[in-house]
């Protein structure tokens, strides 16, 4: 068994990437739980995997799973689990997907007027089982990537920076992306649309982008990524500057240096574009 929480996710992490590069070698089997939201034998072979062995390693620990396999409990930890971020990828055969693993800590509110209990990232590992890319870290000792130190990139501006970002598979038309999309591209070096929102993270924390930006993304989607970012030197907000909740409604990763550029032209975004997505 694992003697830490960083050890049994990565060991996890690549038991369920093996799953993926099994099953990519063969046509995706696809059924959809909304119209144009799907999932694959995959997702949840490489599901059962990661909650077998949680549930093994750390049986009093709640898991918040995609699928749906998860399952709660009384404890403080909580895993965060999206076996195969990037499903729609996957099913096409564009190897740009991964498996995030991320182990929250919830802190009690106190009395009074005190903030309420809030998640306190301990661990999370990002890894693309195509590219043999593992990102992992811990909280106060660093990111890595194949076990290496990573560092997020010193690029100052704006006009320089190349940028990412997500759209939702559902839902589409009530999201705004497309403007801050549009309005991104043409301030900056350009924006990557990779359709894996914790691979983007990781790609933050690595130095390979300067941002990135989303609506709408749960728990699982960025819990491991934001953990990233902040331990490779970034910063992860929302929009308005305060400190991003997982399951907030949008989502600002950056390398620190651009992140009040970003927030500046997203609010200026926001006041000619408001969509039912964005914070109040």
């Amino acid at each position: 068994m694992p003697t830490n929480y960083l050890a049994a996710a990565i060991e996890i992490a690549k038991e369920a990437g093996a799953i993926l590069r099994e099953e990519s070698r063969h046509p995706a089997q696809i059924s959809y739980k909304r119209e144009v939201d799907l999932v694959t034998q995959a997702d949840k072979r490489s599901e059962k995997r990661i909650v077998e062995k949680l549930t093994k390693y750390f049986p009093t620990h709640a898991i918040a799973a995609e699928e749906g396999s998860g399952h709660e409990s009384t404890s403080e930890f909580r895993w965060h689990v999206d076996p195969l971020d990037g499903t729609t990828n996957f099913a096409h055969g564009y190897p740009c997907f991964c498996v995030s693993i991320a182990l929250a800590q919830q802190t009690p509110a106190a009395a009074g007027n005190a903030p309420a209990a809030r998640d306190t990232l301990l661990c999370g590992v990002v890894y693309n089982p195509m590219h043999e890319e593992l990102f992992a870290a811990a909280r106060g000792e660093g990111a890595t990537l194949n076990g290496a130190k990573i560092h997020v990139s010193h690029n100052a501006t704006l006009s320089t920076s190349l940028l990412c970002t997500g759209f939702p598979v559902h839902e589409r038309y009530a999201s705004p992306n497309i403007h801050y999309y549009s309005d991104f591209t043409m301030r900056s070096h350009g924006v990557r649309r990779d359709g894996s929102a914790a691979l983007d993270l990781a790609n933050v924390a690595c130095g390979r982008f300067e941002g990135f930006w989303e609506f709408g993304l749960k728990n699982w989607d960025t819990a491991a990524g934001v953990l990233l970012v902040q331990e490779a030197g970034g910063r992860v907000s929302d929009f308005a500057g305060r400190p991003y909740e997982l399951g907030g409604p949008v989502i600002l990763a950056t390398n620190g240096l651009v992140h009040e550029e970003m927030r500046a032209v997203a609010n200026e975004i926001a006041v000619l574009y408001p969509g039912p997505t964005l914070p109040g």
